[in-house]
């Protein structure tokens, strides 16, 4: 079963007030059923600092398309330093098209900034731009490529600079063209539109610098895109992509909120063509990305795990319920037993169920942080699995105490199964999740099956938040709340209460699939009771930064590593003949920040 209120401030009452804020408009209608969180809409997009500047706020929002071309083959094998010379003479006869499109971009920009500040800041980029045409120039010569400049322009490249100038020229949907711009305000707001389109290039390329720099190892001169990674993380550089980004503010504040849209449909744009651009690089050699790159359906299956609390929701299933418990529950329990139907399942009142989930909630933290402080070493240990499970069991032992004063205390009676399907579907998940599992159980290129293992004390909400998402066909091993006439009696069928259940569900799973296959497994998950199945699967993947779970597995040997940093050692190890290979029990997890960094690495763009 899911933990009732793990050490972390999310499970405690102090949820359950946030909660009720959010439900308290809605009351009203919770006579004949319940009220219901936002919805998934709401709430679903990045949390962005409103003080921050447009270009900054544009940035957080689309994160999404940057982690996405830093997963991309050309970027991971430059990052690597395998990267094969034929294919980096390719990109930088490219980026040279990009270059002189920057360039002329910046003079359009220039002519129509009507701002004696804006001017020479544009005149500067300009010429920091003829300066990165002038490194290239020393990449041609430093690495013999030779004939660099004379290769033709590919599709990717044409897409980006043509969307690019056609932007600088005012051939954006809604705005006159150059020549009939009347006005030093629609001169402006073209320009504002200009710096809109190359802002997400200068701020890309400042990241994937720093990114890939801070993978070097510091005493390392022998890389050969050194040059390349030193002049993108450079401070120049970085104070470019800054510059390019605090002018686009000062373009913009003056702008409608339709012009501001227009600005963030072009930024978006450019982020995806610079994917394109990054993707469409030809590589001929292996790589490590994507997972699936090497995926035969008719020889292969790829099973993909996943838990549910906090791994794909942003609140904790558990709660949910409570809330519901809470909602739905009668002001008062004094009734008369003339006024109780006699079939009607008994509930306490909205008062003492507050107080019961209260209690319970103190009792949980308390005893789960001396239940962990008991089963780690003193002493950090060398990997051994054995020795983990064993140590987990005591854990086990503790979920299944919990789970058992949850039921005794009667907090579960009397949720209507409607309710609950009706919460699953306006569920929040983490961004990214669902489109994630979309494209997995939809591809006709895969074989695969998708298996999620729940602590969740009721596998209906579950199911309803992903059928809500058009995703019915999962598998969800969860516990079951046990109902008379679609009405909670209060008890929960067990099936997976334990970190014990779930690596024996995950091996059961695997035991029962066909032999006609070769499986590679991925476990995807966030807390200790995930711990023994992620360092089972082929591939574990630790999503959020939960303490507990760093703190068990560090003290029995278990080591952390951020995931692209991981894929980098792997393709220095993958040469031409030898594809990676991944399996279970190596003491490795791989951590992410976000669902797109695993999609990016299974599927790709």
């Amino acid at each position: 079963m899911r933990r009732l209120f793990p050490p972390n401030p999310i499970k405690t009452p102090t949820l359950f007030n946030s909660l009720r804020l959010r439900f308290n408009s809605l009351r009203s209608h919770c006579a004949n059923s319940m009220a219901l969180p936002p919805p998934k809409s709401a709430m679903a997009s990045a949390v962005v600092d409103i003080e921050a500047g447009l270009a900054r706020r544009f940035w957080i929002k689309f994160n999404r398309e940057s982690i996405f071309a830093m997963y991309t083959p050309f970027s991971l094998c430059l990052a690597s330093g395998n990267l094969k010379i034929e294919t980096f003479r390719n990109y930088v006869a490219q980026d040279v098209h990009f270059l002189k499109a920057f360039a002329h971009a910046y003079e359009l920009a220039e002519d129509c900034a009507d701002d004696d500040d804006a001017k020479p800041v544009i005149s500067e980029l300009r010429k920091a731009v003829r300066q990165e045409l002038k490194m290239h120039d020393s990449f041609v010569k430093g690495w013999g490529l030779q004939g660099a400049k004379e290769t033709p322009i590919n599709s990717a490249a044409v897409k980006y600079t043509d969307f690019l100038l056609a932007t600088a020229s005012g051939k954006v949907e809604g705005v006159k063209g150059p020549g009939k711009l009347a006005t030093p305000f629609e001169r402006t707001k073209v320009a504002a539109y200009t710096l809109g389109a190359m802002t997400p290039c200068m701020r890309l390329y400042a990241f994937l610098g720093k990114e890939f720099k801070a993978l070097l190892d510091p005493n390392e001169d022998s890389h050969p895109y050194l040059k390349w990674i030193d002049n993108y993380s450079s401070e120049s550089f970085q104070a470019s992509a800054v510059q390019t980004e605090e002018l686009l503010d000062k373009l913009s504040v003056s702008l409608t909120g339709e012009e501001l849209d227009i600005i963030e449909k072009l930024y978006r744009q450019a982020m995806k063509l610079e994917i394109e651009f990054f993707s469409a690089q030809p590589l001929v050699q292996p790589t490590v990305v994507p997972l699936i790159k090497e995926h035969n359906p008719a020889e292969d299956r790829l099973v993909i795990f996943s838990d549910f609390d906090l791994t794909c929701t942003i609140v904790d299933s558990s709660a949910i319920l409570a809330e519901i418990a809470i909602v739905t529950a009668p002001k008062s329990d004094k009734k008369s037993d003339q006024h109780q139907p006699e079939n009607q399942i008994a509930r306490m009142s909205s008062a003492d169920l507050r107080n019961t989930w209260g209690l319970l909630s103190r009792q949980y933290t308390e005893e789960y942080e001396q239940c962990i402080e008991s089963i780690v070493p003193t002493e950090k240990a060398v990997f051994d699995f054995e020795k983990l499970h064993k140590a987990l069991e005591k854990l086990s032992d503790f979920e299944r105490k919990a789970n058992n004063r949850v039921t005794k205390s009667g907090v579960l009676k009397g949720l209507n199964l409607e309710d609950i399907k009706r919460a699953g579907e306006r569920l929040i998940l983490q961004d990214g999740c669902i489109n994630f599992f979309q494209k997995i159980v939809k591809s006709e290129n895969l074989n695969t099956n998708v298996h999620v293992l729940s602590y969740c004390w009721c596998g209906d909400l579950i199911r309803s938040a992903f059928s809500s998402g058009g995703l019915p066909e999962l598998d969800v091993h969860a516990n079951e709340f046990t109902f008379k006439e679609s009405i909670s009696t209060g008890d929960i069928v067990k099936k997976v209460e334990s970190p014990i259940n779930k690596v024996q569900s995950f091996k059961e799973i695997l035991k029962n699939c066909s032999n006609d296959r070769k499986n590679l497994t991925v476990y995807i998950g966030d807390s200790v009771g995930d711990l023994l199945c992620l360092l089972e699967a082929d591939i574990g993947i630790v999503i959020g930064s939960s303490s507990s779970l760093r703190r068990v597995a560090t003290q029995f040997g278990v080591s952390f590593v951020p995931l692209f940093a991981g894929l980098v050692k792997k393709q220095k190890e993958c040469t031409d003949g030898r594809s990676s290979n991944w399996k279970g029990l190596t003491g490795i997890l791989y951590t992410v920040n976000s669902w797109a960094e695993i999609h990016a690495f299974i599927l790709g763009c």
